[in-house]
């Protein structure tokens, strides 16, 4: 193999002017390919689709989880009673029309135009809105006794000074049949611990003020929720500072910890990134005593890179998005390659022996790899089948380039090498002579046997947010007033029928008020109360019709009339009632109810062309969750989301099937060792260390308590990858003799330092998934390298014939 690139070496070296042309031209190719491909950013291409999972993953996709910001604002002693509305008043006044398109919906303020809608749309449709009990009421209000003390007190009501707003009211329902029905609609949010008043929404005792903002964006948009967070935030702070003493506002969502998260990810990144390319670069030009080694380093990562998006433009019509942020992530094992070759063209190594000493190495190394990603295509998940394809391209290719693009550009420095660098001094010490590491790695195994089992997976993605004063301060005032940390079910009733999923509805809004009569639930939100089956509508529609017979309607009428010309009315003063009683009603559309937008009933329902999901929300205690789940076990075409259940068994999955990708990873690498070495025992050399590495990083992580998590875990695969590439170099270069060896210490040596400071240094990282990342990997590099370079010397004298390449002295 290695006369194999040094024939291509050869000939490119003669056609340097065409090399280089040809070069920009193939990237050129390349990003103009890669550049077509479309980016997914749906984070559930990241679950497995099971048959069992993929009705929940379409109920996931198309219910609405609306994650509001709650404005809360909470009045000192000092204040005077309009301060609250006042100051809502002023936050809404001040959102601009920027904010608006932002913005979907604003709940928690209703004018008043909004509730004379609201109440002509249930007169105009009273049947929808009354339960069988409601008529107990209203035939109590039908004798004639009834009826004068109601057409009396409506005539009081007309005098006096609200008696214009109410005279539309009062004739076109004087019983108040309206007004009973109004009263079901409060199922769909209000609950009884607040009141509206003067069309906000405050608490009985009058000291708190809620108003809940629907973004118009998802929360994971945190690109334009960045600038509505901004707004929010400087509103916020401006009337803070004018009301200071009287009201305090704090906002609180998912959308802002988003915005949060974001923000800190991208400061952290900035600063320990910042950090870590001005010391490698240090290290790169100091040790290669290039300037433009940096540039030489990572191009044949960005060679792999866009070969890898290039074939998949070919391939798919679009990427998972996740799945290339990961696979950036694992690029990071490429830089091997390149540091591999630099580090034996710096040591004076002619092309013919450069080519010799590493083509075999770095093609072992990177198909090996390779073949360990393209496993992730057995998997069920897509973005993972990305992940696999991406990551085993890139390696390939970067391999193949770096033996080819490095030789050419890099001659490295005229000057004597005789004097060894710390690197290099490093790579000669005779690791697998310290007793001392010796003991050290026998002690952390026998740790790790009765450590390794404590390492859990952290399936609650909540735990690795950034969370700022602010909001953490913002949740802890909402607790004590609304309960907001208490544990939400959602009721879902799907399924493509309309019909079938609104009967399924109404048939979970009947056991909701049974779970709330025997309290086992807190509270509930559903749309049932508005929102019913065409099937209930008409019965609901027969009862008004078997009540109201033709002899109770004249009777009704008689007794109206005639009372009510007792106190000056005409006998037409009541003839659109008389119209009412008489009306032909039909069942209205969900379509329908959308005139009603003083409720959201967006919140609830949600359609696609061939879906339909609508939501109930059940509030929960912690310990009642299994028995309420259990009573709706045996209803079909709905489904109970816990979604941190959800949540922490879909990443499970995620887990178990990364579990399963390091056991065909493990598989893999051993059968082609097997069939590069064509040797059982240097197999065995090579294997034994990477899986000790990979025991000894469990052991430590049970032993400190570290967890995996969804991010962590992907990195255990970029560790795998590196401890397999550190192998294989050693391995090769005590076949290859002292030097050669040397060399590979040296360059394994970098790439270490490399990993532990282009990631290690997010350590210092506030944010904890980005703290996380960098924990595992410091821990998983060094002992990859530790282990690596302490044992594997001795399982190769133990078990390999010495022969004259092999000395002592290394």
């Amino acid at each position: 193999m290695g006369e194999f690139f040094f024939r291509i070496y050869n000939l490119l070296s003669r056609r340097k002017r065409v090399f280089l042309w040809g070069l920009i031209l193939l990237f050129g190719l390349l990003a103009w390919t890669a550049s077509s491909i479309r980016f997914d950013e749906d984070i559930s291409k990241l679950i497995p689709q099971t048959s069992e999972n993929e009705a929940l993953q379409k109920v996931l996709k198309t219910v609405q989880f609306a994650d509001k910001i709650i404005v809360h604002l909470k009045k000192s002693q000092l204040a005077e009673p309009d301060d609250l509305t006042d100051y809502a008043l002023q936050f809404l006044d001040s959102l601009s029309p920027d904010s608006n398109v932002l913005i979907k919906d604003v709940q928690g303020q209703v004018e008043d135009e909004t509730i004379f809608e609201t109440m002509d749309f249930v007169y105009d449709h009273i049947p929808l809105f009354l339960k069988k009990t409601d008529y107990n009421h209203i035939a109590a209000k039908l004798p004639p006794d009834s009826i004068t003390k109601i057409i009396e007190k409506n005539y009081k009501t007309l005098i006096s000074p609200s008696g214009i707003v109410a005279k539309k009211t009062l004739v076109k329902d004087p019983l108040g049949i309206s007004l009973i029905a109004l009263k079901h609609l409060q199922s769909l949010g209000m609950t009884d611990d607040f009141t509206l008043k003067d069309g906000f929404l405050i608490s009985k005792d009058e000291q708190h003020l809620l108003i809940f903002i629907t973004p118009e964006f998802p929360s994971n948009n945190t690109t334009e929720n960045a600038l509505l967070s901004e707004q929010l935030y400087n509103i916020h702070e401006h009337l803070n500072q004018i009301y200071k003493g009287k009201v305090m506002g704090s906002l609180f969502g998912g959308a802002l910890i988003a915005v949060a998260n974001a923000k800190q990810i991208k400061n952290d990144i900035q600063v320990t990134v910042t950090i870590a390319m001005a010391l490698l670069m240090t290290v790169f030009m100091v040790f290669y005593k290039k300037l433009t080694i940096p540039i030489i380093l990572f191009v044949p990562t960005l060679f792999g890179g866009l070969l890898a998006l290039a074939f998949l433009s070919i391939l798919r019509s679009e990427i998972s998005t996740i799945s290339l942020g990961i696979g950036a992530v694992l690029l990071g094992v490429t830089l091997d390659y390149s540091l591999h070759i630099l580090t034996h063209i710096r040591n004076k190594e002619t092309a013919q022996e450069l080519f010799s000493s590493v083509s075999t190495p770095i093609l072992m190394s990177s198909i090996t790899t390779a073949l360990a990603f393209l496993c992730l295509i057995f998997l069920d998940a897509r973005a993972l089948q990305d992940l696999g394809i991406f990551a085993a391209i890139s390696v390939l290719g970067a391999s193949i380039f770096a033996l080819i693009f490095i030789p050419q550009i890099y001659q490295g420095v005229s000057e004597n090498h005789s004097k060894t660098s710390l690197f290099d001094q490093w790579a000669l010490y005779p690791f697998h002579k310290n007793k001392v590491l010796l003991g050290g790695i026998v002690v952390l195994l026998v740790i790790s046997a009765f450590t390794y089992h404590r390492v859990v997976f952290n399936n609650d993605i909540s735990n690795l947010n950034f969370h700022p004063k602010a909001i953490t301060s913002a949740e802890a005032g909402l607790d004590t007033l609304i309960n907001i940390s208490s544990k939400s079910l959602y009721a879902v009733a799907y399924g493509s029928n309309e019909q079938q999923v609104l009967e399924t509805n109404d048939s979970i809004f009947e056991k909701l008020q049974q779970l709330d009569k025997e309290q086992m639930i807190l509270s509930f939100n559903s749309v049932a109360a508005l929102l019913n089956s065409d099937k209930k509508q008409r019965t609901a529609i027969q009862s008004w019709d078997d009540f109201w017979t033709s002899e109770r309607k004249r009777e009704t009428e008689n007794n109206l009339i005639s009372n009510g010309e007792k106190f000056g009315f005409k006998s037409s003063s009541f003839d659109e009632f008389y119209k009412l009683l008489n009306q032909d009603f039909q069942p209205l559309s969900s379509a329908d109810y959308t005139q009603m937008k003083v409720l959201p009933i967006h919140d609830f329902v949600a359609k696609t062309p061939d879906f339909m999901t609508v939501t109930s929300v059940v509030t929960v205690d912690e310990h009642q969750m299994e028995e309420v789940k259990e009573s709706f076990e045996q209803m079909p075409h709905m489904m109970l989301i816990d979604r941190q259940a959800v949540n922490e068994t879909l990443l499970g999955h995620v887990k178990n099937d990364f579990n399963r990708v390091l056991v065909y990873c493990f598989i893999a690498v051993v059968l082609l060792l097997l069939l590069f070495y064509k040797n059982l025992k240097l197999t065995i050399v090579t294997v034994v260390p990477i899986i000790l590495t990979w025991f000894i990083t469990i052991g430590i992580m049970g032993l400190f308590h570290l967890e995996f998590n969804i991010f962590n875990i992907i990195i255990s695969t970029f560790i795998f990858g590196l401890g397999v590439d550190y192998s294989i170099f050693m391995t090769n270069g005590m076949r290859s003799g002292v030097s050669s060896l040397k060399t590979h210490k040296t360059s394994i040596i970098l790439s270490v330092l490399t990993t532990v400071m282009g990631v290690g240094v997010l350590i210092f990282a506030k944010h904890p998934a980005l703290h996380s990342l960098a924990t595992i990997s410091v821990i998983g590099i060094i002992s990859a390298m530790v282990v690596t370079f302490t044992l594997q010397p001795i399982l190769y004298k133990k078990l390999i014939r010495r022969g004259n390449h092999f000395s002592n002295d290394v």
